[in-house]
């Protein structure tokens, strides 16, 4: 039988291995895209699993999931168990880290991915993210400005149809919205007693996709639509063939999850977008001969630079509005609660002081009795610089439930990011209290700091003993699921994996369009900054292949 060889091939189908599936059908290549984890269903999201925790920590959902082989996934801050089989089996796939730093890993290997348990939140980046070294002297600037990437952010916003409005603000650029978003009355009241006192803060409301009643991102439904897609689920991908006479990638080869029988796949073109961890773990896993210290990494920066952004959880009261609401800006989901909250981006834009954080929160919108303070939570997010050795790298002494090497996973944060946190922290606890609101904890990397009746008041003792003893754990690094680096782009080999179209220079037939390629962690989520290097990537790479130069 003739072996089929396809014209790309992408390995994973999360934000980016859907827009990737996207973008290349569209430009007519055959595209066969290997997930790691089954389909997904209906059942999957059955609304019967949707039941209120038995308290506000949900500390015994999060014992039953570390029981079942959760131990890590179930640390997740927004954990709960009606989304435990969306999670990762943490048994069969374990990693290591050094034993004080502890980092946490949290992934979904399902066709969508992240996706699934994701905020929803799609924020663009600005130049202050892309120019690092221009800003702060440390690190290297991205090969890319916001110029390069706006026409894609508006292309995927479009696709996508997200929920938000225009907001004018130099540090949050605005985005293409298909429908607006409301905040909640005590939201309102919050915004306009931070604007009134802050001239320079600001408080918007969330840029988000609702979630999809198809249960598969648009961008990967209208691939299959084409006619050129072919999936395959349940394929956990070892490696990346390459050719040793070139050095292109050829393929992949990898293991069927249901059958354990080991297949080879072949295409013209590779994309890997398997999540930052993954792909780079994956591309070391690729060593051959033309590749000896794993694939792309000629620099020896392959594994290096890796970051995430600096995580900080937050609670308590907003007294000056009662009870709680609703939003009914989307479409009520069976399966999910309602979308949507408040973002404060970064102010200070220009300042040597300024602040390079911002907080995703809501305000009135957990429940709380007609008569009682409305409820207000923030979890911030703090820019982390890129270290050579904070690296992803193989651990030999450990396999996952396939045989293959686990990663082993160093982020460890300097000096200059303990003292970000504690202005990330001061700020908050300045800004919540010059309202009048009333915090009852506040914790990071740095610890937990409760305030007033501390965290969780009207929680039973062993909980609230049981949220303290574990917090260190919880918010240690990874906790913002921001994860990127580690494939950085560059503009030049001897200092990158990719050039600026997300190419290997080692294999330009082979893209990653994941955050690994992130050569800074910025401030805002990343999903839809993959999203969009993801279609540029892809289109540049679909004219190269019809130009004959790959």
């Amino acid at each position: 039988m003739t072996e089929t060889i396809y014209d790309a091939l992408v390995i994973g189908s999360g934000a980016a291995g859907s827009l990737a599936a996207r973008e290349l059908t569209a430009q007519g290549l055959s595209v066969l895209l290997l997930e790691a984890g089954p389909a997904v269903a209906a059942k999957d999201f059955d609304p019967f699993r949707k039941k209120e925790p038995a308290s506000s920590i949900n500390i015994w959902e999060r014992i039953r999931a570390t029981l079942k082989g959760q131990p890590i996934q179930a640390r997740a801050a927004f954990f709960t168990e009606r989304f435990s089989h969306l999670f990762v089996n943490d048994r069969k796939n374990p990693y290591t880290t050094p034993k004080n730093a502890p980092f946490l890993w949290i992934r979904g290997r399902q066709s969508g991915g992240r996706l699934h348990t994701f905020g929803r939140v799609l924020l663009r980046w600005t130049d202050d993210d892309f120019r690092i070294r221009s800003l702060t002297g440390k690190g290297v600037d991205w090969p890319l400005s916001y110029d390069d990437l706006a026409p894609y952010y508006a292309e995927v916003e479009t696709e996508l149809g997200l929920y938000g409005n225009r907001d004018d603000l130099a540090t949050l650029p605005d985005g293409v919205y298909a429908h607006p978003a409301k905040l909640t009355k005590a939201e309102e009241h919050f915004k306009r007693d931070v604007e009134t006192r802050w001239p320079d803060r600001h408080v918007v409301s969330w840029r988000y996709i609702a979630p999809d009643p198809e249960r598969m991102l648009r961008p990967l439904r209208a691939a299959l639509a084409t006619g050129r897609l072919t999936v395959r689920n349940d394929a956990v991908v070892r490696r990346v063939t390459t050719d040793n006479a070139t050095g292109l990638a050829t393929g992949a080869e990898f293991i069927d999850r249901v059958t354990n029988k080991v297949e080879t796949v072949k295409a013209a073109l590779i994309v890997l977008s398997a999540s930052p961890i993954e792909s780079v773990r994956l591309l070391l896993n690729s060593a051959s001969i033309r590749h000896p210290e794993g694939l792309g990494n000629s620099s020896g920066t392959l594994g290096r630079y890796f970051m995430d952004q600096l995580p900080c959880l937050a609670s308590g009261t907003f007294p000056q509005e009662k009870g709680w609401e609703t939003d009914d800006s989307a479409p009520i989901d069976p399966f999910y609660n309602p979308s949507g909250g408040i973002f404060i981006p970064r102010f200070d834009a220009g300042s040597p002081a300024r602040g390079d954080f911002d907080y995703q929160g809501s305000v009135g919108r957990a429940p709380a009795a007609d008569d009682a303070p409305s409820r207000l939570s923030f979890f911030g997010f703090g820019r982390m610089l890129p270290y050579a050795d904070n690296r992803i790298t193989l651990d030999p002494k450990r396999k996952d439930a396939w045989k293959i090497a686990v990663p082993h996973i160093r982020c460890v944060i300097g000096e200059e990011e303990k003292s970000l946190l504690k202005r990330q922290e001061d700020t908050l606890i300045e800004l919540v209290h010059g309202v009048g609101g009333e915090l009852e904890f506040i914790g990071s990397p740095l610890g937990l700091k409760e305030i007033g009746r501390g965290a969780f008041p009207d929680a039973d003792p062993l909980s609230r003993l049981m949220f303290r003893t574990w917090f260190r754990k919880t918010m240690c690094m990874g906790a913002a699921i921001h994860e990127a680096g580690g494939a950085r782009m560059g503009g030049v080999p001897t200092q990158s994996v990719l050039n600026s179209y997300n190419q290997c220079w080692d294999a330009p037939n082979l893209i990653v369009t994941d955050a690994s390629s992130f050569p800074g962690s910025g401030v805002a989520g990343t999903t839809l900054t993959v999203m969009a290097l993801t279609m540029r990537a892809c289109r540049h790479l679909a004219e190269s292949y019809r130009a004959g130069k790959v």
